[in-house]
Protein backbone atom coordinates (compact mmCIF):
# COMPACT_ATOMS: atom_id res chain seq x y z
CA UNK A 1 0.00 0.00 0.00
CA UNK A 2 1.30 3.40 -0.95
CA UNK A 3 0.43 5.80 1.85
CA UNK A 4 1.12 9.50 1.37
CA UNK A 5 1.75 11.61 4.42
CA UNK A 6 -1.00 13.96 5.46
CA UNK A 7 1.05 16.90 4.16
CA UNK A 8 0.70 15.85 0.51
CA UNK A 9 -2.11 17.15 -1.65
CA UNK A 10 -3.96 14.38 -3.46
CA UNK A 11 -5.76 15.32 -6.68
CA UNK A 12 -8.33 13.04 -8.25
CA UNK A 13 -8.97 13.45 -11.98
CA UNK A 14 -12.74 13.14 -12.30
CA UNK A 15 -12.79 12.10 -15.96
CA UNK A 16 -11.12 8.91 -17.25
CA UNK A 17 -7.82 9.22 -19.12
CA UNK A 18 -6.24 7.22 -21.92
CA UNK A 19 -4.43 4.46 -20.04
CA UNK A 20 -1.82 4.12 -22.76
CA UNK A 21 -0.24 7.27 -21.27
CA UNK A 22 2.88 6.72 -19.24
CA UNK A 23 4.63 8.99 -16.76
CA UNK A 24 5.48 11.74 -19.22
CA UNK A 25 2.06 11.67 -20.86
CA UNK A 26 0.28 11.94 -17.51
CA UNK A 27 2.64 14.70 -16.34
CA UNK A 28 1.85 16.60 -19.54
CA UNK A 29 -1.88 15.96 -18.96
CA UNK A 30 -1.60 17.46 -15.46
CA UNK A 31 0.16 20.58 -16.78
CA UNK A 32 -2.14 21.16 -19.76
CA UNK A 33 -5.53 20.10 -18.40
CA UNK A 34 -5.33 21.01 -14.72
CA UNK A 35 -2.77 23.84 -14.87
CA UNK A 36 -0.93 22.18 -11.94
CA UNK A 37 2.72 21.29 -11.45
CA UNK A 38 3.26 17.50 -11.65
CA UNK A 39 6.67 18.00 -9.97
CA UNK A 40 5.21 19.59 -6.84
CA UNK A 41 5.16 16.36 -4.82
CA UNK A 42 1.37 16.10 -5.00
CA UNK A 43 -0.33 12.81 -5.86
CA UNK A 44 -2.40 12.72 -9.07
CA UNK A 45 -4.90 9.86 -9.33
CA UNK A 46 -6.38 8.79 -12.68
CA UNK A 47 -8.86 6.09 -13.66
CA UNK A 48 -9.50 4.06 -16.77
CA UNK A 49 -12.78 4.09 -18.66
CA UNK A 50 -13.63 0.67 -17.25
CA UNK A 51 -13.28 1.84 -13.59
CA UNK A 52 -11.18 -1.25 -12.79
CA UNK A 53 -7.75 0.42 -13.04
CA UNK A 54 -6.10 3.45 -11.47
CA UNK A 55 -2.77 5.15 -11.99
CA UNK A 56 -1.15 7.38 -9.40
CA UNK A 57 1.55 9.81 -10.50
CA UNK A 58 3.83 11.66 -8.09
CA UNK A 59 7.25 13.27 -7.91
CA UNK A 60 9.36 11.98 -5.01
CA UNK A 61 12.10 14.59 -5.30
CA UNK A 62 14.38 12.48 -7.50
CA UNK A 63 12.02 11.26 -10.22
CA UNK A 64 8.48 10.55 -11.29
CA UNK A 65 6.78 7.55 -9.70
CA UNK A 66 3.89 5.77 -11.41
CA UNK A 67 1.71 3.32 -9.50
CA UNK A 68 -0.73 1.13 -11.42
CA UNK A 69 -3.44 -0.94 -9.77
CA UNK A 70 -6.21 -3.16 -11.14
CA UNK A 71 -9.02 -4.48 -8.96
CA UNK A 72 -11.38 -7.36 -9.54
CA UNK A 73 -15.14 -6.97 -9.25
CA UNK A 74 -17.17 -3.82 -9.83
CA UNK A 75 -14.13 -1.51 -9.83
CA UNK A 76 -13.15 1.68 -8.07
CA UNK A 77 -15.78 4.09 -6.76
CA UNK A 78 -15.45 7.37 -8.62
CA UNK A 79 -17.29 10.71 -8.58
CA UNK A 80 -19.64 11.66 -11.39
CA UNK A 81 -17.81 12.30 -14.64
CA UNK A 82 -16.77 15.91 -15.12
CA UNK A 83 -13.73 17.76 -16.33
CA UNK A 84 -11.22 18.80 -13.73
CA UNK A 85 -9.97 17.58 -10.42
CA UNK A 86 -10.99 17.32 -6.82
CA UNK A 87 -8.86 16.81 -3.73
CA UNK A 88 -8.92 13.84 -1.40
CA UNK A 89 -7.81 13.42 2.18
CA UNK A 90 -5.24 10.78 3.05
CA UNK A 91 -7.97 8.55 4.53
CA UNK A 92 -10.12 8.91 1.39
CA UNK A 93 -7.15 8.06 -0.83
CA UNK A 94 -6.35 4.96 1.23
CA UNK A 95 -9.98 3.81 0.97
CA UNK A 96 -10.02 4.43 -2.79
CA UNK A 97 -6.75 2.54 -3.25
CA UNK A 98 -8.21 -0.44 -1.37
CA UNK A 99 -11.37 -0.39 -3.51
CA UNK A 100 -13.59 0.87 -0.68
CA UNK A 101 -16.23 3.56 -1.19
CA UNK A 102 -14.10 6.55 -0.18
CA UNK A 103 -17.11 8.92 -0.23
CA UNK A 104 -18.18 7.48 3.13
CA UNK A 105 -14.88 8.37 4.78
CA UNK A 106 -15.17 11.49 6.89
CA UNK A 107 -12.61 12.93 9.21
CA UNK A 108 -13.52 13.45 12.81
CA UNK A 109 -13.57 17.05 13.90
CA UNK A 110 -11.53 17.07 17.07
CA UNK A 111 -11.73 20.15 19.19
CA UNK A 112 -8.67 21.53 20.84
CA UNK A 113 -8.70 20.87 24.60
CA UNK A 114 -9.32 23.89 26.83
CA UNK A 115 -6.94 22.69 29.52
CA UNK A 116 -4.44 19.93 29.98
Amino acid sequence: MIAPSSTYTIYLATAPVDFRKGMDGLANYVMNNFKLDPFSGAFFVFRSKGRDKIKVLMWDGTGLVLIYKRVEGPGFVWPKLADGTMTLTKAQFEALFEGIDWRRVVSANYRRPHAA
